[in-house]
């Protein structure tokens, strides 16, 4: 079975196509294109939803051509047609659906709606040597730009959301305290480059809620943002009204730092990245001792960020657990991850209505 899938959920445009193997090993990724639309919103801080609806309308008609002519298929043999349905812009997300479900319909073909959230947390069972019709019970943490939950995974479609988060995620920390520290967006991969041979102990920064299984980061964002007065940061917003070039610390005339200061500002990118880590990698093998499983698995965007992986990966191994992440290509929102989770649902003997709605607000179970 062949599936072609598009992905448009945020920011990024991405199409795929993915052929199952009548053996059900592994399936072969025939093709994946994906259009970033950073550049467009990197000026405004954060997403922009006309904008990013607009690029999808500009660049999905261009990747499904490219893709098909990289996968070497004609749209007549795709045997299913998948688009992602929720969560995310309502904006965006009809852009991808109303596609999909227009070549199902050319093409008397099956359409299936997938959950953004579902693909990442099958995404650490693609690739490799993994044979994808194998889904193990594991304890998932799904770590994206809106999303931090950790689920219970039974076996495929059947999940358990334990843990999810009550205000900002991971990921709207890592933008908003890049965005206070004058940093370029996304903020995730700045700060970890920032915190990258710095101190994570220089300062003392809350790790909240570590008796629940829920996730809040607003307290941790908070704190930030009191302390930056007192060693010397001046926040990006407050510098902008002041007339003062937004460039992380306080500096001279030009705003240039200086050395000392500079190491101020990784030394605080490392602590709160290091906040944020602990509360991840304390919660997720908490949960997996909770629920008795032998697998740990993590996914989604922030996910590559290579210090939590590396934590993770050491817990797990420490408490006996296996460790499995997604390919670092697949953890940012692409549309292979979709393709993937609509060809197991295919198998097993899924599909959606092309008369199905997209939901922005879309729930994992």
């Amino acid at each position: 079975m062949t599936v072609l899938a598009i992905e448009t959920s945020c920011d990024e445009t991405a199409v795929a196509v993915l052929r199952g193997r009548d053996d059900h090993s592994a399936p072969e990724l025939l093709a994946s294109e994906v259009a970033s639309q950073i550049a467009a919103h990197e000026k405004y801080g954060g997403i922009v939803p006309e904008i990013a609806s607009r690029n999808h309308l500009l660049y999905a008609p261009q990747l499904l051509d490219r893709t098909v002519s990289a996968a070497k298929i004609n749209l007549a043999d795709i045997d299913a047609f998948a688009a992602t349905s929720g969560p995310g812009l309502a904006s965006s997300l009809m852009i991808g659906a109303s596609i999909a479900k227009g070549l199902a319909i050319g093409f008397s073909k099956t359409y299936l709606a997938i959950n953004h959230l579902e693909g990442h947390l099958l995404s650490p069972f693609f690739g490799g040597a993994n044979r994808g019709d194998e889904i193990r019970p594991n304890v998932s943490l799904i770590v994206s730009g809106g999303h931090t939950m950790l689920v219970r995974v039974h076996a495929l479609c059947d999940y358990h959301v334990v843990g999810h988060t009550v205000d900002d995620a991971a990921g709207e920390a890592f933008d908003k305290v890049a965005k206070m520290l004058g940093l370029s967006y996304p903020g995730g991969p700045e700060i970890e480059k920032r915190a990258r041979d710095s101190d994570p102990n220089r300062f003392d920064l809350p790790r909240s809620m570590l008796g629940s299984e829920n996730f809040s980061f607003s307290g941790l964002k908070t704190a930030v943002r009191y302390l930056l007065p007192k060693i010397g940061v001046v926040p990006s917003e407050a510098k902008r009204s002041r007339g003062i070039p937004s460039h992380g610390l306080q500096g001279n005339a030009a705003g240039s730092l200086d050395s000392a200061r500079d190491d101020v500002l990784s030394d605080l990118c490392a602590s709160f990245q290091q906040a944020i880590i602990d509360v991840l990698v304390t919660k997720t093998i908490a949960a997996a001792q909770k629920y008795n499983v032998d697998l740990v698995t993590v996914s989604g965007g922030v996910s590559c960020n290579q210090e939590l992986r590396r934590q993770l990966h050491e817990a797990s191994n420490r408490n006996g657990f296996e460790f499995k992440n997604a390919e670092p290509w697949l953890c940012t929102d692409n549309a292979a991850m979709i393709a993937f989770a609509a060809l197991l649902r295919l198998r097993a003997g899924f599909e959606s209505q092309v008369t199905e709605e997209i939901d922005p607000n879309l729930a994992l179970v």
